[in-house]
């Protein structure tokens, strides 16, 4: 059966409502005062479900839920807020898994942020992480590991070993909490193989907080051949490990520095400190 269109009955009322008022809110107004519409259109009787949006949803089962919520995104109808609110009272992530698998893009996505950082859903994650799916999709599962890096840790770092899209394990294992010897090692190592990825690198390091890292840090910073975005990088990450680099540096012909200053001009903060 199609699903009903909740969030285009409440824009018919919301319309309609809009017009009656019309002239009586500003517009600031009128962007406060639909959310709240909408909040109490949740508890409003709808005949066309023969309840209230909240409770139709109430009354489906896990199964009802989730085939629901993937009927509206293969149509292509808006998800409303109370299904999302309903699936997201209830532990229906087993349930959930199976969409990760079997959807597109646009339902993994919806998918992901429903079930967040449950660790059930790890494997899954990584299997996104590591297969064909889209840069957005991949981002997505990389965000919700990274909120419970600790738990994500021991498959990070067998697949970083791997080879397996190691940049993506850097990222989780950067927010690992925990100290760990071979995490920190990790990111150290990548770090010092330097490439045009060393100013992530460098921010991985600071990310978790190691404070054995700030020697190496410094090393590099002195190198002066590094550019303008480099050294920033650099200098942030010793900063944020407790550290200090406080060396007048000369970038004023560094063509990053003068993008970065042309920007800085053109919104009217005027010209960049040299270093």
């Amino acid at each position: 059966m199609k699903p009903i269109d909740l969030d285009g009955l409440f824009d018919e009322k919301l319309a309609l409502y809009m017009e009656e008022n019309k002239g009586k809110y500003t517009e600031r107004q009128w962007e406060n005062l639909i959310p709240a519409l909408y909040r109490k259109f949740g508890d409003t009787y709808v005949a066309k479900i023969r309840a209230t949006p909240k409770a139709y949803y109430a009354a489906m089962s896990d199964e009802e839920l989730v085939s629901t919520f993937s009927a509206h995104l293969a149509e292509h109808i808006p998800v409303p807020d109370f299904l999302c609110s309903e699936l997201e009272k209830r532990d229906c992530t087993d349930a959930l898994l199976t969409l990760l698998s079997e959807g597109d893009g646009e339902t993994v996505l919806y998918v992901i942020n429903l079930i967040g950082a449950d660790e059930r859903a790890f494997p899954v994650y990584f299997s996104l992480l590591t297969g064909e799916a889209d840069e957005d999709v991949k981002d997505a599962a990389a965000e919700k590991l990274k909120e419970r890096a600790d738990a994500a840790k021991e498959k990070a770092v067998a697949l970083y070993r791997e080879g397996v899209e190691k940049e993506y394990m850097l990222e989780i294992l950067a927010r690992v909490t925990a100290r760990d010897e071979e995490v920190f090692r990790i990111l150290l190592d990548a770090f010092l193989a330097g490439g045009e990825k060393l100013p992530l690198h460098a921010g991985y390091l600071a990310s978790y907080g190691d404070e054995r890292a700030l020697p190496y840090l410094m090393n590099r910073i002195e190198d002066r051949s590094i550019g303008f975005v480099e050294f920033q990088e650099l200098k942030y990450a010793i900063e944020a490990l407790g550290g200090e680099y406080d060396e007048p540096r000369d970038f004023s012909g560094d063509k990053d520095y003068l993008r970065v200053e042309d920007a800085s001009l053109k919104e009217g903060f005027g010209k960049l400190p040299k270093s």
